[in-house]
């Protein structure tokens, strides 16, 4: 049975976060708000668990899981960023966006898309998002809660606890989120394509 937190939406408390960051550290996975909708995600470096987000989405091994990231700098190190899209990912996060790249070799391998090498990343505009970032110091690596046969991902943290206590660690309960994914936004292409279209505005690509 997973343990379950109300961690306040606009001011986290720091020993729930600390508390939470720790169920990350021992291989726990864990339902998180961000900015679009709530997410699932474990510890970078932890492929039981990362196994354990792929069953319970139901997804294979071309899913492309996204690296939630604090900020650029981070990023930086985790995917190959030429100075155009540097600037295009300074403009836009944080936000509602999942941007393809091109992994780096930090990255393990089963990480990345299973042909292109590729990896998802995404800063998060939600302040229990980041925090827990920051406390945990590294990336963390996560997908939308879509559940199998569903179209949209789960808004509602006392549905989720019910459908998910038994299958995960820890849910937290930053307060009912949006429906929408993120916008995905394939940088590997040129001009950028869109992949899915969510939450985040695409209007600024028609720049491009």
């Amino acid at each position: 049975m997973s343990e379950y937190l109300y961690i306040h939406p606009d001011n986290p408390q720091a020993r729930l976060i600390k508390q939470a960051v720790e169920i990350i550290h021992q291989g726990g996975v864990v339902i998180y708000p961000t900015d679009s909708s709530y997410a699932i995600g474990c510890h970078l470096d932890d492929k039981t668990a990362i196994d354990r987000i792929r069953r319970i989405r139901q997804v294979d091994k071309h899913h492309h899981f996204t690296l939630m990231c604090r900020d650029l700098s981070e990023i930086s190190k985790y995917a190959i960023v030429d100075n155009i899209n540097y600037r295009l990912l300074k403009s836009h996060t944080p936000g509602s966006y999942t941007f393809i790249l091109e992994a780096s070799r930090e990255i393990p391998r089963r990480l990345k898309h299973a042909k292109r090498k590729t990896i998802g990343i995404r800063i998060p505009d939600n302040p229990i998002a980041l925090a827990l970032l920051e406390e945990l110091d590294q990336p963390m690596i996560s997908s939308t809660l879509i559940l199998p046969g569903d179209d949209f991902p789960m808004t509602d943290p006392y549905q989720i606890q019910l459908f998910l206590e038994h299958q995960v660690d820890l849910i937290i309960d930053g307060g009912y989120s949006g429906h929408e994914a993120t916008t995905v936004i394939d940088l590997m292409q040129s001009p950028p394509q869109v992949l899915r279209q969510g939450k985040g505005d695409t209007s600024w690509l028609a720049g491009h």
